[in-house]
């Protein structure tokens, strides 16, 4: 069988920064082919995209992740170079080790060792790959899942290979996760010299007591599922580098990570009725990111509650913290969707590294679930 600890370096030796693939979907290709596999790649624009299956009937249980990987940052800054994965202290370090290629070679090695033992399955086996998750994903996961829909070809379980896990692989899986809404605003006021307030109107002064009401606002309570939402300003920037003019302008990036117990559309009309009560004039331009999801206790997630229990004796806990995922866009078609991939400790840091444990107790999880849900 194959060795997952090679197979995650194989994949991580490949510089697929954002929205390049390098390869990877081929070196999959070719790992799936044998095992009776067809493979299907769908470009759009500047993305690469995998779809991949073995069988044509129901029901079908889909591994989905992503190739591209976030920049290095500093690459002299790292212990070891980024792309050239080392093992140390048990732990293999590199970019994409975490996030996520360990968990691409850990469905791989699974999914090789199951067709091999249960040759005739029930159900279909896919596999889901873009290489556009850590961008904007507009040309990857929505554009297959569009696709598929066209073709009226629906997946019914889906695990998504993100970082789930806090400690050990398998302590956390995500059942689900909180919408994401951007807004880009721009509030306009009269740039002129500090020295003259009558002549002038400035933008970070109108717009302070606004962001003050808006980042103390109780949007809601949350449910059992789901946090409160949170309102977040990521970005402001303003001003012309001189201290003695006030700008005309200020710029600022905020989102919400919302419940769903909350509507986008709700989120926008509390804050450009916020604008208008302090009479703002602005221009804004909002970034739906993804509705929030919810896949409740059935058949995957009990399939998956009882192989991490059976393999590492964990209970793990559900969750639905966190940033966003493709997931987002697999669930709304019907589809069972959880998160289960290793630790997230050092994702998109300096250093990524994963546990060689806990890839390896990964590969067992994922061919247990197979086992439970196919054999």
């Amino acid at each position: 069988m194959r060795d997952v600890i090679k197979t995650t370096i194989d994949l991580v030796s490949r510089q697929s920064v954002t929205p390049h693939d390098e390869g990877c979907q081929g070196y999959m290709d070719a790992i799936l082919s044998p095992l009776g596999f067809t493979n299907e790649s769908m470009v759009f624009e500047d993305t690469t995209n995998m779809w991949s299956r073995k069988g044509n009937t129901k029901p079908v249980f889909c591994f989905a992740g992503h190739t591209d990987v976030v920049p290095t940052g500093p690459a002299t800054k790292w212990k070891y170079p980024p792309f050239e994965p080392t093992i140390d202290s048990g732990f293999i370090y590199g970019r994409g080790t975490a996030d996520m290629k360990g968990s691409l070679a850990a469905m791989l090695c699974a999914t090789e060792r199951f067709v091999s033992d249960y040759p005739d399955h029930k159900g279909s086996i896919a596999y889901l790959i873009t290489s556009d998750e850590e961008g904007p994903f507009i040309n990857g996961t929505t554009r297959v899942i569009d696709t598929l829909e066209a073709r009226n070809e629906k997946i019914d379980y889906c695990i998504v290979g993100e970082p789930s896990s806090t400690l050990k692989t398998g302590d956390t899986i995500k059942n689900g996760r909180r919408g994401s809404l951007t807004g880009d605003l721009i509030v306009i006021g009269i740039q002129g010299h500090v020295a003259y307030p009558h002549l002038v109107k400035n933008p970070i002064h109108a717009i302070s007591p606004v962001l003050t009401e808006l980042a103390s606002t109780t949007w809601d309570q949350g449910n059992d599922s789901f946090p409160p939402t949170s309102f977040q300003v990521s970005n402001i920037n303003a001003g012309t580098g001189a201290g003695n003019v006030v700008p005309g302008t200020v710029e600022i990036c905020f989102n919400f990570r919302f419940s769903t117990e909350v509507t986008d559309q709700q989120l926008i009309e509390r804050v450009v009725a916020l604008l208008i009560k302090h009479s703002i004039e602005y221009e804004i331009k909002w970034t739906f990111n993804g509705q929030p999801f919810l896949t409740p206790r059935g058949t995957l997630i009990d399939a998956v509650v009882d192989s991490i229990k059976e393999v590492t004796g964990i209970d793990t806990e559900l969750s639905t913290a966190g940033g966003t995922s493709d997931g987002r866009f697999i669930a709304p078609t019907g589809a069972q969707v959880i998160e289960l991939g290793p630790e997230n400790a050092t994702i998109h840091k300096l250093n990524e590294c994963v546990s060689i444990e806990n890839i390896k107790t990964l590969e067992d999880v994922y061919y247990a679930t197979l086992v439970r849900v196919l054999a």
